[in-house]
């Protein structure tokens, strides 16, 4: 199918507006760039900023939590943004949602960025914020025994990198991972990267300007952590939802990743959402099939958070 007309519409405006493409920008100005607003962000019962200890000093995080009584399953959050891009507060809106529709602590997770601090820099400033989250779980209002970890692109890329960091390092113990468009494969050879390499928003030479960023050198990108997909062994992961978009570079690898889970065992959903794009899923105010992901993702959530831990796998 075509791409979905409310998206048409965002492209064609963004397309007005003559928005430099992110591979002609430094990684500074990249970051200074207009963020579109789609909505009203929702009330959340209490937003906390604050900070946690990491590798290389304190990490930031934002703390979302739901209306109801303590302790709430945990979602621990990872933005999106190529490693070079994003922050607290340009995931904010869904963050704010994910936390109100799953009935969740949200820990949204400000790990460092690419170029001034590369691979595996981000990778283990998240594994450190879920394995602070999960050891003070009750400082955040929230039960260790219900732990999820998710994130959108990088993000995503993040948290199926965290999911396997806690298998090879025992522990924390990960119920769930939400992966939304996830980076899984440092290759650009993909029907999905040839198909839809201009026009949608993310771009084949904006992937490979962003991963130029990430790598401390090509070679890296062979590593599991930096690419999942290429992981040897996949068996013992968390059960997960993939979310992959049809007009996305992506697309491929996502979907690859979720069936390279489901021969190793784990269980795991995927779901291409036809007439999409990278970055569809922070739309949800603007776009009904955004909305729908969204409301997927939580109910996902609601669903494997609410499992007794005997019965997770």
């Amino acid at each position: 199918m075509p791409v979905a007309p409310e998206i048409q519409t965002i492209l064609d405006a963004i397309k007005a507006l003559n928005v430099p493409a992110w591979d002609t920008l430094t990684p500074e100005e990249a970051r200074a760039m207009p963020r579109m607003a789609l909505g009203a962000p929702e009330e959340v019962a209490r937003i906390e900023d604050r900070s946690i200890p990491g590798p290389a000093g304190s990490i930031p995080v934002r703390v979302y939590t739901p209306a109801g009584d303590a302790p709430f399953p945990i979602l621990v959050f990872f933005h999106g943004g190529g490693w070079v891009i994003g922050d607290l507060e340009s995931h904010d809106p869904v963050c704010r949602a994910l936390a109100n529709a799953a009935a969740c602590v949200v820990v949204s997770v400000d790990y460092r960025r690419a170029p001034e601090a590369r691979f595996p820099a981000a990778a283990e400033d998240c594994f450190a914020a879920t394995a602070y989250v999960a050891g003070h779980a009750a400082e955040f209002g929230g039960d260790p025994s219900r732990l999820a970890v998710g994130g959108d692109s990088a993000g995503g890329n993040l948290a199926a990198v965290v999911s396997l960091m806690a298998r090879d390092r025992r522990g924390p113990r990960i119920a769930f991972q939400l992966l939304v468009y996830p980076v899984t494969d440092f290759n650009f050879e993909t029907a999905s990267y040839q198909q839809n390499a201009e026009g949608y928003l993310l771009t084949t030479n904006a992937m490979r300007w962003f991963w130029n960023h990430y790598l401390p050198s090509p070679d890296e990108g062979a590593h599991p952590y930096a690419s999942p997909l290429r992981a040897d062994n996949l068996s013992g992961l968390p059960p997960a939802l993939v979310i992959t978009a049809e007009f996305d570079p992506l697309r491929d690898e996502g979907n690859a990743y979720g069936e390279a889970l489901r021969a190793a065992g784990v269980p795991v959903t995927v779901h291409c959402y036809d007439g999409m794009i990278h970055g569809f899923f922070n739309m949800f105010t603007a776009i009904p099939q955004a909305r729908a992901a969204l409301d997927e993702a939580a109910s996902a959530l609601r669903e494997a958070l609410a499992r007794s831990p005997q019965l997770m796998t």
